[in-house]
């Protein structure tokens, strides 16, 4: 919750640095170009930025028109989808960032006089529209990374990259849950998107799920067992995907030729790093590893008791509130996940560690509103992907920002999707407790 003006021109104000900086390394033509139509150029995602936020802050509150009211089609993500955005007119980049500056500025002098009361416009309520837009840019530039990360080997390279700290033994047993009822999604304060709400009872049966997402080196061993060859460990769908796209490890994994995997990230192709958790990985992919070790995906509803078990009166994160910078791997600190053991004050309630940073986790349900759903402030953001095949990710990646993650954020992505910064965690029932 947040009303008070100043803080919100702070969080408006990071949020849009780190976008910049993010981008500062690239010229004109690498911005105007996308290395696969799934994704969008990244010049595209910056007018859309703007577009979006002067929809929202300057065209809806304050009434005024658009400066390119010619281009809002074009910066609709609905209206031009991502396979269209590179046949589409749009702005040249210095036309854009003067464009994202106007609008930035508009923004500044509204909020300066808005009433955040929410006595009349609930949009305006607790800064709730100015939250959404802040949100809505950083997840436009985690979904501008994996552009970047699709490009080849030193097209992008980093900025300010810091050396990824060393792991240190940490336990592997997995975390029991017990059964029970909790209350499930978001409550009534704050920002959150309308898929995260309502907040609503949800009883589990006993479960284990695991300690820290699955990593690199276990699923080296699903590698070294054949897993991409053995049919028995997919689906049906999933092993037609995985006929078809020939897929034989993660995505940007080799195989170098004295047999050692090398994972390319950016610029960088190293060694496969056993510690870190597993990354690029699709959900067909997880579900197969999952049935080989044994075990399956949580669902969603298990996912988020983990996460937050009695709720914590609300709590945003797994461990409370605030201080994301020393429990979790969050906002391009090391451009890549990272050891269990870094973040051990990120521990959940329950002592599952990781479950904000570092990947997304593919969880087993497909993506749907909560009983009693209600679209707001517009239906396109969620409704319009409920029951089509999407399947739900939970608790955020190294390259989201902390303003965009939290306990009750759903993202979804299809099944076969593997250039999102995702990983998984197991899953097993508990039967002594369930008899």
């Amino acid at each position: 919750m947040i009303s008070d003006p100043s803080l919100i021109a702070d969080r408006l104000d990071q949020v849009r640095s780190r976008t910049l900086e993010l981008l500062s390394p690239l010229d004109e033509a690498a911005l105007a170009r996308t290395p696969d139509p799934i994704l969008s150029p990244p010049l595209w995602d910056l007018g859309h930025i703007a577009a979006y936020e002067e929809l929202w802050l300057v065209e809806r509150l304050a009434g005024r028109q658009s400066r390119y009211p010619g281009l809002q089609a074009t910066y609709d993500a609905f209206e031009t989808p991502r396979a269209l955005r590179t046949r589409v007119e749009i702005l040249d980049a210095s036309a854009c960032y003067d464009y994202l500056s106007s609008v930035r500025a508009d923004v500044l002098e509204i909020l300066d006089r808005a009433d955040l009361s929410g006595t009349g416009d609930p949009l305006l309520q607790d800064g709730a529209v100015f939250d959404m837009v802040v949100q809505h840019e950083a997840q436009h530039t985690e979904t501008v990374l994996q552009t970047l990360q699709m490009l080849p080997a030193g097209d992008y390279v980093p900025p300010a990259r810091r050396p990824r700290p060393p792991p240190r033994p940490v336990g592997t047993d997995p975390v029991h849950l017990p059964g029970g009822e909790f209350a499930m999604g978001a409550g009534s304060q704050g920002f959150r998107y309308d898929c995260e709400r309502p907040e609503h009872p949800r009883t589990v049966m006993a479960y284990l799920i695991g300690r820290a997402p699955v990593t690199n080196g276990e699923h080296l061993g699903f590698i070294a067992d054949g897993g991409y060859e053995r049919p028995e460990f997919w689906s049906s769908e999933g092993w037609i995907w995985r006929t078809e796209s020939a897929a034989s490890a993660p995505l940007y994994w080799e195989l170098a030729r004295d047999g050692t995997w090398l994972a390319r990230s950016f610029d960088l192709i190293e060694p496969v790093d056993p510690h870190a958790p597993l990354c690029h990985v699709s959900w067909f992919e997880a579900d197969a590893h999952a049935r080989w070790a044994g075990a399956r995906l949580p669902t969603e509803t298990e996912w988020e008791r983990a996460a937050r078990l009695d709720g914590r009166d609300g709590a945003v994160f797994p461990w409370g509130y605030g201080d994301t910078h020393t429990r979790a791997n969050l906002g391009d600190r090391y451009f890549a996940p990272v050891s269990a053991s870094v973040y051990p004050g990120g521990a959940a309630p329950c002592g599952a560690l990781q479950m904000i940073g570092d990947v997304w986790e593919w969880t087993s349900t497909e993506f749907d509103g909560y009983p009693g759903f209600s679209a707001f402030p517009y239906r396109e953001y969620a409704e319009v992907f409920f029951r089509h095949g999407y399947r739900v990710l939970r608790g955020g990646s190294w390259a989201t920002q902390d303003v965009a993650v939290r306990s009750t954020f759903r993202n979804w992505d299809l099944p076969q999707r593997r250039q999102i910064f995702a990983g998984f965690r197991l899953a097993w029932d508990n039967p002594e407790e369930q008899r």
